[in-house]
C-alpha cells in the first residue's frame, strides 16, 4: 500500500528577496543603508527624530504593513474561535436561559470563557418622546436617564454668527493625536 505524502499549505506570502531595498551585497555580507526596525527600538524620540526623511518613511510603511498583519492574524484567531467555540458558547447560553453574556466551557485542561457583549440602541426621537411622556407625569427624566446634546461641528461653524455667540460659552476645544505622512515628491 502506497501513501501520498499530504500536501502542504501554500505559503501565506511569497519568501522575501534576499536582498530588500535599502540594501546591498558587499562580499557575501548584505549590508543596509537604512535604518530597521530593530534599530528604531534601540533608539529614543530624540534620535529617532533626526532620522532622514526616507528612513522615517520606510519605516512607516514597514510599521504600516505589520499593523496590517497583525490586525489580519488577530482577526483569524478571532474567526478560528468563533468556529471553534461559538456554537458550544451558544448551547451554553441557551442552557442558562440568556441570550448574551459570558459562560465557560471545557477544552482539554482548558476553560474558555466566552463572552457575548450586549450593545444596547436607542431611536433618539423615540427617547425624546418617553423622557416627555416621563416629565408629563411629573416625574423629573434625569432620574432615569441621561441627556447629551451634541452639536456637530460642521453644523457649529455654518450657523450665523447671533446663534453661535449663544453657545460659544458651552464650546471648548481640543485637539486630538497629531497624525504625519510621508509622501515622496515626484522627481522633475
Amino acid at each position: 500500500m502506497s501513501t501520498t505524502p499530504m500536501p502542504m499549505p501554500a505559503p501565506a506570502r511569497p519568501p522575501a528577496s534576499p536582498i530588500q531595498p535599502g540594501t546591498f551585497s558587499l562580499n557575501g555580507t548584505t549590508m543596509t543603508n537604512r535604518t530597521t526596525l530593530a534599530q528604531l527600538r534601540e533608539m529614543d524620540v530624540a534620535q529617532a527624530a533626526r532620522l532622514p526623511a526616507d528612513h522615517l518613511a520606510l519605516l512607516l510603511e514597514e510599521v504600516g504593513a505589520l499593523k496590517a498583519d497583525a490586525k489580519h492574524l488577530a482577526d483569524l484567531l478571532h474567526d478560528a474561535l468563533h468556529a471553534r467555540y461559538g456554537a458550544p458558547a451558544a448551547a451554553a447560553r441557551r442552557a442558562e436561559g440568556k441570550d448574551t453574556g459570558r459562560v465557560r466551557i471545557a477544552d482539554d485542561a482548558f476553560e474558555v470563557v466566552a463572552d457575548l457583549p450586549k450593545k444596547a440602541a436607542w431611536d433618539q426621537p423615540k427617547l425624546a418622546a418617553a423622557v416627555a411622556t416621563i416629565a408629563s407625569w411629573g416625574e423629573d427624566p434625569a432620574d432615569y436617564v441621561t441627556t447629551e446634546i451634541r452639536v456637530p461641528e460642521s453644523r457649529f461653524t455654518a450657523w450665523p454668527p447671533r446663534i453661535r455667540a449663544v453657545f460659544e460659552p458651552a464650546r471648548t476645544v481640543a485637539t486630538g493625536r497629531p497624525s504625519y505622512t510621508l509622501e515622496q515628491k515626484d522627481a522633475a
